[in-house]
């Protein structure tokens, strides 16, 4: 039988008296613990709030504290959803096997385990919800998917969802991504302080659409604080880069334009340059906006293994909080990379010598 609500702040032990189940039950529920059936997760919800309920910040601090200084036992299952017509190809890129390491070691922190699911002809959209709800897993990691999938009619209510990048517009979930404003803005005052004048930037038109041509943004804004005559044309790759005639525009945009270095995300930018007839670094230098996956040493670092870690703990924030679907406000988060020299961008600034020097004469 229940009892009357106390007078004075209302503990977890409080609501449990009231209610009739123990005080540990009341805190998983309220932390939303898949362990906890739903009906009594709600009822008891509605109990603390009916009550008047509210965390002492203290008190969830400390417990907060000891959480994160043992490792927690796995207790659930979050899915990492891979609709690629090849799966293993997803995490041969380098990059996508980080945002895969840093969300899995994670995950395991605060209990739960990563486990991959793959959708295909054999896992239709309708029967991966099936598996899911049978497993109970109401989390979802979706990490960049070429082509984009058809998720036909899933039913995104059902589940706390985050992704990584922005090649996806379909779910419009939250979203953890690299900072690409920031990232090409960093290696633009890099390659400059290197000693290159004219650094250009060469995109490719179907993956900039995707990322709403971010790059391009941050080139664009950091060309407003370098001299007039410094300020090139971006050059658009709109069709496969080894075709012949994407070589010659490129031949016809580098005589013009005569760069002295490079930034681009288009991988296949290292080929275009050769296939030109044109050597790196010797007639220009090179730097790509993901050293991880191109044939390239210099550029950006976009630390794609804390980019996988900021998204499980974006995913375990939302599960907390009880949200599932598609969110009425959209939030992103963005994590900035950091820049890598390499020999496709060799120091010409002169402060390399004259520091080897000064090292030599000390």
């Amino acid at each position: 039988m229940s009892q009357e609500p106390p007078q004075g702040r209302v503990s977890i032990r409080d609501i449990a008296k009231h209610i009739g189940v123990s005080h540990a039950t009341v805190s998983l529920a309220l932390r939303n613990h898949p362990r906890i059936s739903e009906a009594l997760r709600i009822k008891i919800k509605e109990t603390a709030e009916e009550m008047g309920y509210r965390p002492d910040p203290m008190l969830a601090a400390l417990a907060h504290y000891r959480r994160a200084k043992t490792d927690s036992p796995i207790t659930s299952c979050l899915a990492w959803i891979n609709a690629w017509p090849e799966p293993d190809k997803l995490r041969s890129y380098r990059e996508f096997d980080a945002y895969w390491q840093g969300a899995s070691t994670a995950a395991a922190k605060f209990g739960y385990r990563l486990e991959e699911f793959r959708m295909g002809r054999d896992m239709t959209p309708q029967r991966l919800h099936q598996v899911l709800q049978a497993r109970g897993i109401h989390g979802l990691l979706i990490p960049p998917q070429k082509p984009r999938p058809d998720w036909q009619d899933f039913p995104w209510q059902h589940y706390s969802v985050v992704r990584f990048g922005r090649s996806l517009s379909n779910p419009r979930s939250h979203l953890v991504t690299a900072d690409q404003v920031a990232n090409t803005m960093l290696a633009f005052e890099k390659i400059r302080e290197r000693g290159y004048r004219r650094v250009a930037f060469v995109t490719n038109e179907s993956d900039a659409l995707m990322r709403g041509h971010l790059f391009e943004a941050g080139y664009l804004a950091a060309q407003r604080f370098i001299p007039q005559e410094d300020r090139l044309s971006v050059f658009v790759t709109d069709s496969p880069t080894q075709s012949s005639d994407v070589t010659a525009r490129f031949k016809s945009w580098y005589d013009e334009q005569q760069p002295d270095a490079i930034f681009t995300d288009d991988m296949g930018c290292v080929d275009l340059i050769a296939k030109a007839g044109l050597k790196v670094p010797d007639d220009v230098a090179l730097a790509v906006t993901s050293i991880l996956d191109a044939k390239c040493e210099s550029g950006i670092n976009q630390q794609p293994e804390e980019i996988g870690r900021v998204g499980l703990l974006m995913l375990n924030s939302i599960i907390n909080d009880g949200a599932r679907g598609i969110p009425k406000i959209f939030r992103q988060i963005l994590v900035e990379g950091t820049w890598v020299d390499g020999p496709s961008l060799p120091d010409r600034s002169g402060k390399k010598a004259a520091r080897k020097k000064a090292a030599k004469a000390g």
